[in-house]
């Protein structure tokens, strides 16, 4: 490639969207010296429901729909895309947003919770591409590779984060179906040639509604469903939160209402119904007319019964009383304001909440603020079985040490939506007996299954070339590393041993005596990966899609203290390259403590080293030497940012998101004016260096003097620009530095 390079910036949400508000300055000027162009694109969920309904704003108020662009440029090799973490709305995170900008004077319309003509019915399936993970499956046409730097490693080694002590007597463990869940219940074909399916429910009656008209499918193609059954989940829940009561445990639900966004919801909101079984009973009636959905969570069911005249709100409040006194202790997400596991669905996020349990020596904290056993809830059985083994493998060998403990690393099956479960348009819940199938287009079913009112009925699609793109990068990664790589697949499973069959195929088609494969179960993977990372040893974790969400959080919470601080790279089947910058389900608190404080705790460095990533990829790609200088220079600041710990703290008065980016812009620039590689970035770059040191007094100073005090960002989803310019770039003399580069 000869043509100049650009690297492209997402703009996204919360804590991670201000952080970069006051990196992209520094970016653009940096890069700019190596003539790399920096683009930005908003994907940020109030950028995406705007885009979702051009003609009901004014033609100034129209956003391009920069997904959909960013789309498009995965497909090119020339892509280089800094991926941020973004908002996977929730219902009521959608709400929120849709009020926000209709405050802003967006005429935006109301999200219709029961459509009734085809015209809410079409505005209601807008939104609802809005909601959920949205993002990235769209961006992710490549698989993961994901792991600690190496420097990250070493500083955690040296800084070990927190970890509790655990005692083999805990009761904590987790409880899931064993039977009538997605487990149980899965069925998976391999389509021969390219062909459109579609789904189908058939009523008892023998009436056929068609639920999906044409699905195209490739040859080689997976495709699997299975079905949630509502009375099996709900025996479960009732039998769970009975026990844990009687058991003296919390109960906690895990699920990931988020990505999973049409089928945890649902559960969730099962969860919700039970636990106050006595106010859904009584009041039923009254709550239905309220407008109130259970799987929006208790925090809107009490929303709405604060404005019930005070008798009657009493009546009610008394009967939610009544039913936390009778039912079991509910694990805390906010034990000072009340919040609980039940209050917001997008709270309940597994892959963040598991690992942290893990961290605290099996406990959750309880309405008192302390810490205290848990029954871990994790009702689909597919993958519950590898939090069973971390909590059992504690219990029996205590708790693990970030400072002698080895790595996990993880090669992820995502690309072209590989295994997308209960998070697109196949996910479906059954309006009534009878039965759901996926029929080809010469009338033969492929897939078929008994269905009840209020199951929830999926299906998903895994290509063959991404898992032929998998194995190949699993085996480059496995032989880099020098370590043991694991596929975590089951052959009791029928998606799993199509998966193998595949993966057996193109396995025998690379060169690989010299590096170790082995194909184990989920639950036999983790006991294997545990057994060697509490021995120090590195191991590959080679997993599917909502393994390598759950992994990608549990290590590195363990190993590092954070899965922000991961190195995440997407090389994208045509060649460019994603580069993801880790985990934001912190996010929203680090915004409330903005807010009021105008402290800003969220660190940036999984941000700086996907910069770094994405630098040395435009540079081989590209022929781009400059790039590769700017690269090894961010990478030696990160090196410094770390070894001298200048990472945000957590109080008032410590150095925040911003003080640590003045650093990391300072070894930055020191690195660049020491290297020999490039004498005309060295010249330039200098006097930057010289600048920033000689003024750090000052640049503190700014920095801290703003902290302390409350600001106003002028809107959560949609905050104002300049509000925003103004506080995350709030020192003169940094800025001015910066803008003369």
């Amino acid at each position: 490639m000869t043509q100049q390079p650009s690297i492209v910036y997402t703009l996204t949400d919360e804590a991670p969207a201000l952080a970069t508000q006051a990196f992209l300055p520094v970016v653009e000027a940096f890069l700019a010296a190596a003539e790399i162009a920096v683009e930005s694109r908003d994907i940020s969920l109030a950028a995406r429901i705007l885009a979702a309904f051009p003609e009901h704003l004014a033609p100034e108020q129209r956003v391009a729909d920069a997904l959909a662009e960013l789309g498009e440029l995965t497909h090119s090799p020339e892509a280089t895309i800094i991926k941020l973490p973004n908002i996977s709305a929730s219902l009521p995170q959608l709400k929120g947003a849709i009020a926000e900008l209709q405050a802003q004077g967006f005429a935006l319309p109301d999200y219709p919770d029961t459509p009734e003509d085809d015209a809410a019915r079409a505005i209601r399936q807008r939104y609802d591409k809005v909601k959920g993970s949205a993002v990235n499956p769209v961006l992710r046409e490549g698989n993961s590779d994901r792991r600690a730097p190496k420097a990250v490693k070493a500083f955690a080694r040296r800084n070990p984060p927190r970890m509790q002590a655990w005692s083999p007597e805990i009761g904590t463990h987790v409880a899931t179906m064993r039977g009538g869940d997605f487990r149980a219940t899965e069925q998976s074909v391999v389509v021969d040639a390219p062909c459109v399916v579609a789904i189908e429910w058939v009523d008892d009656q023998g009436a056929v509604t068609t639920l999906k008209s044409a699905v195209p499918l490739q040859a080689g193609e997976i495709i699997d469903a299975a079905v949630m059954e509502r009375a099996a989940l709900r025996a479960f829940l009732a039998q769970e939160m009975a026990a844990a009561r009687e058991q003296g445990l919390l109960f906690s639900l895990h699920l990931k209402a988020t990505m999973m966004k049409i089928s945890d919801p649902i559960i969730f909101g099962h969860a919700v119904e039970l636990y106050f079984a006595s106010l859904f009973a009584g009041h039923g009636e009254l709550l239905a007319s309220l407008g109130v959905d259970p799987r929006a969570g208790l925090a809107e069911l009490l929303g709405k019964v604060a404005e019930l005249p005070q008798a009657q709100r009493a009546a009610v409040e008394a009967v939610i009383a009544d039913a936390f006194a009778q039912g079991p202790a509910l694990a805390m997400v906010d034990s000072d304001r009340g919040i609980t596991n039940l209050h917001v669905p997008s709270d309940v996020i597994i892959d963040a909440s598991m690992p942290v349990l893990v961290r605290d020596g099996g406990k959750m904290w309880n309405a008192a603020g302390a810490l205290q056993a848990t029954k871990a809830v994790i009702p689909d059985a597919t993958y519950a079985p590898i939090y069973r083994e971390v909590v059992d493998f504690c219990k029996a060998h205590g708790a693990f040490d970030p400072a002698t403990m080895g790595s996990v690393p993880n090669v992820g099956l995502m690309a072209q939506k590989a295994e997308e479960y209960g998070s697109h348009d196949k996910t479906f819940e059954i309006a009534g007996p009878g039965r759901v199938r996926v029929v080809g287009g010469d009338g033969a079913v492929l897939l078929e299954h008994a269905v009840a009112e209020g199951d929830i009925w999926r299906m998903c699609q895994t290509k063959a070339v991404a898992v032929r793109d998998w194995v190949r990068l699993a085996v480059q990664r496995a032989r880099a590393d020098g370590i043991p790589a694991v596929f975590w697949l089951d052959a009791a499973r029928p998606h799993d041993a199509q998966v193998m069959a595949q993966v057996q195929t193109y396995l025998a088609e690379l060169e690989t005596a010299d590096v170790e494969i082995t194909l184990l179960p989920p639950a036999e993977a983790m006991r294997f990966t545990l057994t060697r990372l509490k021995a120090g040893l590195d191991t590959l974790s080679v997993t599917g899609n909502v393994l390598r969400d759950y992994l990608t959080d549990l290590f590195p919470i363990l190993e590092v203290g954070t899965s922000a601080r991961m190195l995440s790279i997407v090389p994208l089947l045509a060649g460019g390259g994603l580069f993801e910058t880790g985990a934001g389900g912190s996010a929203p608190k680090h915004v409330q403590q903005l807010v009021v404080e105008n402290h800003l705790r969220w660190d940036s460095l999984g941000e700086y080293l996907a910069l770094a990533a994405a630098l040395a990829s435009v540079a081989e790609r590209f022929s781009w030497p400059q790039a590769q200088v700017l690269a090894d220079s961010l990478d030696a600041a990160t090196a410094q940012y770390l070894l001298n710990a200048k990472a945000p703290g957590r109080r008032v008065g410590a150095l925040d998101n911003r003080g640590s980016l003045y650093f990391l812009t300072r070894y930055w620039a020191e690195a660049l004016a020491a290297q020999s590689a490039s004498a005309a970035l060295a010249v330039r770059f200098a006097p930057v260096a010289e600048a920033l040191g000689q003024a750090e007094a000052q640049i503190t100073a700014e920095l801290g003097a703003v902290q302390g005090r409350a600001v106003s960002l002028g809107g959560y989803y949609r905050p104002d620009a300049a509000a925003v310019a103004a506080i995350m770039r709030p020192s003169p003399t940094f800025n001015a530095i910066i803008d003369q580069v």
